[in-house]
């Protein structure tokens, strides 16, 4: 069985690592010319990541590349302490910096998967028993099934889903590089803001926000979701942010590691691998979905008021920090078993 990936992030990597395990070969295609480095800090959360990066036997190196949590101070504009939201509310057991994590897992499946740089798919052909897949600069290939990992914006989910859009959450971020203290922020009604970051409320859709906003080195995008009715298409379906995401807020990195283990154990068992993929994953996934906006920044001073005295009670019952680890626990993984 040969299966295409599209998307050399989390997912990719980690559906890659497991593929191999099970005896499938894997290729994967990834747009950027080279792996991506650097980003923000993402957290694992709860057993049922930590046991899939066990399984997969990273889970040492991620512990040691691990970031140092630390609370997030909320200040007003005159520069005084309004809250601040515990470490262990935001970064789960494990924070680690979403380049760090990339490489860990792009080195534990590269001997076993082909990777290929840029490049990326531009038309997939499904005829029943295998899709021709071409590319923008390689030569064409047929492949037994196609995943796509690509992300929020899914090169692959356009060609498959093309009239779908993800649902946008009334909220911007940019984050760009900085030297400075990204947890220390300032907050005024609908805007949050921090050295190297912002977020901010605004009624325009993502369709006719002007390009003029996007300054070199800055990444902007809308907080959006993606619920579909269905992420597969006869031999093409989508993995992680790709056919789950949530801009911000969602545990989409744990989101990823298990979603991929569940596929690539039951693309292995055979059968409609996607459909069972979709009926484990899909529940799961949309119990972890959220919209920080308006926990984060919300858009009055009575919002800013009843947020401050939420993260204050916070501090005070660390039983509540925990609340989002039913949500990221509230899946029975099954015992699938890997060649090797």
């Amino acid at each position: 069985m040969d299966v295409l990936i599209s998307g050399a992030g989390v997912a990719g990597p980690a559906l890659a690592l497991w593929l191999s395990r099970h005896g499938i070969s894997a290729t994967v295609v990834e747009r950027a010319p080279a792996l991506r480095t650097g980003g923000q800090a993402v957290d694992f959360r709860g057993e049922a990541h930590l046991s899939v990066l066990r399984r997969m036997g990273v889970l040492d190196a991620v512990r040691a590349a691990r970031t140092t949590p630390r609370d997030m101070v909320f200040r007003g504009t005159d520069g005084r302490e309004r809250a601040r939201l515990p470490a262990a509310f935001t970064a789960g057991e494990v924070e680690i910096l979403r380049g760090d994590l990339s490489r860990i897992l792009y080195e534990a499946s590269a001997s076993d998967a082909e990777y290929v740089f840029g490049d990326w798919i531009t038309s997939l052909h499904d005829d029943g028993t295998g899709v021709d897949v071409t590319f923008a600069h390689g030569r064409p290939r047929r492949f037994d099934f196609v995943v796509g990992a690509d992300g929020m914006r899914s090169g692959v989910r356009q060609l498959v889903f093309p009239d779908y859009r993800p649902k946008f959450q009334g909220y911007y971020f940019a984050i760009w590089p900085s030297d400075g203290d990204d947890r220390d922020m300032v907050c005024a009604p609908g805007v949050l803001t921090a050295p190297g970051w912002v977020m901010f409320k605004s009624a325009v859709p993502p369709e006719l926000m002007p390009d003029e906003l996007i300054a070199p080195g800055v990444y902007f995008d809308s907080i959006s979701q993606v619920r579909m009715p269905a992420v597969s298409s006869g031999r093409v379906t989508l993995l992680g942010d790709a056919g789950y995401g949530s801009t911000l807020g969602g545990m989409g990195t744990g989101l990823a590691v298990v979603s991929a283990y569940v596929l690539a154990g039951e693309l292995a068992a055979g059968g409609d691998a996607f459909a069972r993929y979709e009926a484990l994953v899909g529940p799961y996934a949309r119990g972890c979905q959220g919209n920080p906006g308006p926990f984060l920044a919300p858009g009055t001073r009575l919002g800013m008021w009843v947020r401050d005295r939420m993260f204050g009670f916070l501090g005070k019952a660390p039983m509540f920090a925990r609340m989002d680890l039913k949500a990221a626990t509230a899946i029975k993984l099954p015992d699938y078993a890997p060649v090797r």
